[in-house]
C-alpha cells in the first residue's frame, strides 16, 4: 500500500469508527452549545455585554471542547494493539499520525466551525465578525488538535492522564485563543485583522509541519 493510500485509510478508519461511537462526535458537540448558552443565563439580560465578549465565549467554549475530544484521538487504538501497528508500519509514523489528526479534527472540530455562525447571533455577535470567526476557527482548531496530539502521545499509557494532558496542552493554547479572540473583536470594531489571521496561518503551517514529528517519538515511548 502506498504512502497516500495509508493516509487516507486511517482516515477512513477513522471516520467509520467515530460514527460507530457517534458520543465521540456529540458529546464536544454539546458541550460546547451547553457552555455557550449558559453564560446569557449567568450575566443576564445584558446584550450589550455578551456582544463584547461574545468572541472569548465562543473562542473558550471551543477550546475546552477540543480539550474534551482529545483523550479519545489514541486511546482505542492503544486498547486495542492498532497503535503498535501503526508505529510498526513501514510507512513514516508521522504522516500516519498526521491522518490521525486529520480524523479527529474532522469529527470534532468541522461539527464545531458549522454550529458557531448560529451560536454568534444568539449571542448578538455583529454580521461582520462572523467571517472573522469561522476564519479564526478554521485556521485555529486544526492547531488545537496537532498541540493537543503531543500531549495524547505523552500520557496515552497512563491510566490517569487527564490532567496530566490539560496542563500540557493549556499553556500551548494560549496563544491561539489570544490572536483568534482578538481578530474577532477587532473585526467587529471595523478594524482590520490581517495581522492576527497571518500569525494564525504561520501558528498552523508551523503546527503542521513540526507536531507529528514529536507526536510519533511520543508514541514510540509509550508502546514500548
Amino acid at each position: 500500500m502506498s504512502l497516500s493510500h495509508a493516509f487516507f485509510a486511517i482516515i477512513r478508519r477513522d471516520l467509520l469508527l467515530a460514527l460507530r461511537k457517534r458520543s465521540e462526535i456529540a458529546n464536544p458537540l454539546l458541550f460546547f452549545v451547553l457552555v455557550i448558552t449558559l453564560f446569557p443565563l449567568g450575566i443576564g439580560a445584558r446584550p450589550q455585554l455578551l456582544q463584547a465578549i461574545a468572541p472569548g465565549i465562543i473562542w473558550v467554549s471551543a477550546l475546552l471542547a477540543a480539550m474534551l475530544s482529545l483523550d479519545s484521538l489514541f486511546r482505542s487504538d492503544f486498547d486495542d494493539g492498532s497503535l503498535e501497528q501503526i508505529v510498526l508500519s513501514p510507512h513514516p509514523t508521522s504522516v500516519l499520525v498526521l491522518a490521525k489528526v486529520t480524523a479527529h479534527w474532522l469529527v470534532t472540530g468541522l461539527p464545531l466551525l458549522l454550529m458557531a455562525p448560529l451560536l454568534a447571533v444568539f449571542l448578538g455577535m455583529p454580521q461582520t465578525s462572523i467571517g472573522i470567526l469561522l476564519l479564526t476557527l478554521l485556521l485555529g482548531t486544526p492547531v488545537l488538535s496537532l498541540i493537543g496530539a503531543i500531549g495524547v502521545a505523552l500520557t496515552v499509557g497512563l491510566r490517569r492522564g487527564g490532567m496530566i494532558l490539560s496542563l500540557l496542552v493549556l499553556p500551548l493554547y494560549v496563544p491561539v485563543l489570544i490572536f483568534a479572540g482578538n481578530a474577532v473583536e477587532m473585526a467587529g470594531n471595523g478594524l482590520p485583522v490581517t495581522a492576527q489571521i497571518n500569525i494564525l496561518i504561520a501558528l498552523l503551517l508551523l503546527a503542521l509541519v513540526l507536531a507529528p514529528w514529536p507526536t510519533a517519538a511520543a508514541l514510540k515511548m509509550s508502546i514500548s
